[in-house]
């Protein structure tokens, strides 16, 4: 059997994170199998339907370097990949279905069926569809339901969880084709699964209930079963399910923070599975080949998101300065050049993780904060020696060539040996030398600063701490 896997989002807005791990485990294990990994709209709800979200989807798997090689924009050769535009090929089988009696026309109104529900709620007893029309033999009606068998069990095996049997007595008489004339889910899931030649199908295991309806299809219409894994639910610390409540949710919310997309591919690999358990960073080629649909865990992923932000800052540190300042400049709102950014980006790339904080970041250098005279004094000096090395350092600034400050290698070199000439140990002139640059307690390097601020600016704020110090 040649591997074939599909991501079917419904256009209903942006791609959640767990849509982007099913994503990713199909774009890996299509890569392994050296199969084909489809991407299909599943838009039979109108109703949901949400302007730009199928441009979103796209968008959001190009950012992720996840792109189909079929789908929506992607060719390939078997046939539309959006379901509203495949609406003649569902409902010959929905013929077919009610020729071998596997479902019925139903003509309850949905005020009958709203009756029915609350009945139901009051008496305590099993939701879903009595049954009405189940035996009316019916030539019409309101919509098509599948003829679930009262006795026995469905059976089907997941490939995380094992095998999965549900009694037929709990299985929903499920509608399959709408009074508009457009297939539910369930009906255009499998039809579509089916002609698309799909192998195996990766999906939340929130659907773990619906899988039996999908199998008694299958069985009805005699085509094979595609092998199951249904993947566990992403969880808050509290262990509810991640939602918009406690926190981001869409990967779209991750791009516009400036998230990198390896880094978040390489932390939502790991939700619920971990080849290694002793690595953390994997290389995508390095989790094509590891990756095991077996070895993924089937209870929830408490999902730790300080751990994403780890993984950003080592991606962020892999990064050519001149990478990351075109990936970064857009987050810049100050009128900054491309090469006063650049100093900047090596001034503050180990401290950088998401690229909306650079503002912030970088705020000092553009609007010195205030700040008390006291973070002047290092804490093995004084306020004497502090005053004292300042003045030095106006002295010796003033004779620096502009050129120094180009070269932050250079600067620290000639700054170094300057203190041992001087005989000064280097906290008694780097720290309020930092200080007076950034004035803040916790910063980069006073030869970073100094590069970033260039020869006036420096001798600008060494001026303002002496005076803070006077």
């Amino acid at each position: 059997m040649s591997v074939r896997v599909r991501l079917a989002p419904s256009p209903t807005g942006f791609i959640h994170l767990g849509t982007l791990r099913v994503a990713l485990y199909d774009y890996l294990f299509a890569k392994q199998h050296k199969g084909a990994y489809v991407l299909r709209i599943e838009d039979t709800d109108q109703s949901r339907e949400v302007d730009g979200s199928v441009e979103n989807i796209l968008e959001t798997l190009a950012w992720a370097g996840l792109e189909p090689d079929e789908g929506p924009g992607y060719g390939g050769e078997k046939g539309s990949y959006i379901q509203s535009e495949r609406l003649e090929t569902y409902r010959p089988y929905v013929l077919e279905l009610l020729k071998k009696d596997a479902a019925y026309w139903c003509e309850c109104t949905s005020e009958q069926l709203d009756a029915m529900r609350k009945h139901q709620e009051e008496k305590g007893g099993v939701m879903g569809y009595a049954g009405t029309c189940r035996e009316k033999n019916l030539e019409s009606g309101e919509v098509v339901r599948l003829k679930v068998p009262h006795a026995g069990e469905t059976t089907f095996t997941d490939l995380i969880r094992g095998e999965i049997t549900i009694p037929n007595k709990d299985i929903d008489d499920q509608v399959l084709m709408k009074s508009d004339g457009y297939p539910t889910y369930h009906m255009a899931v499998v039809v579509d699964d089916y002609l698309m030649e799909i192998s195996h199908v990766f999906r939340g295991e929130e659907w773990i209930a619906s899988t039996p309806k999908h199998v008694l299809l299958y069985q009805a219409l005699d085509w094979e079963v595609p092998k199951y894994a249904h993947l566990p639910l992403l969880l808050n610390k509290d262990k509810s399910k991640l939602s918009k409540r406690q926190g981001d949710v869409a990967v779209e919310d991750y791009m516009n923070k400036g998230y990198l997309p390896e880094a978040l591919l390489n932390f939502i690999a790991l939700q619920g599975w971990n080849p290694k358990g002793d690595q953390e960073l994997y290389s995508m080629d390095e989790l094509i080949e590891l990756f095991d649909i077996s070895k993924v865990n089937s209870s929830g992923s408490v999902v730790n998101f300080e751990k994403l932000d780890w993984m950003q800052s080592h991606y962020v540190k892999l990064k050519s300065d001149t990478d990351l300042r075109a990936l970064v400049k857009p987050f810049v709102t100050r009128d900054v050049d491309d090469v006063q950014l650049q100093k900047i980006i090596a001034m503050i790339k180990d401290r950088l993780v998401r690229f909306t904080d650079i503002d912030d970041i970088i705020e000092f250098v553009f609007v010195l904060p205030e700040y008390d005279s006291d973070i002047l004094v290092w804490k093995k000096s004084d306020k004497e020696t502090a005053s004292t090395v300042l003045a030095e350092l106006v002295g010796y600034f003033e004779q620096c060539e502009e050129v120094l400050f180009d070269d932050v290698e250079a600067l620290q070199n000639n700054l170094v040996s300057w203190i041992a000439d001087k005989g000064y140990k280097n906290g008694d002139v780097l720290w309020p030398l930092r200080t007076a640059l950034s004035g803040q307690q916790h910063s980069p390097s006073p030869f970073e600063i100094a590069g970033v601020l260039g020869r006036d600016a420096t001798l600008s704020r060494i001026e303002n701490a002496r005076s803070r110090l006077a």
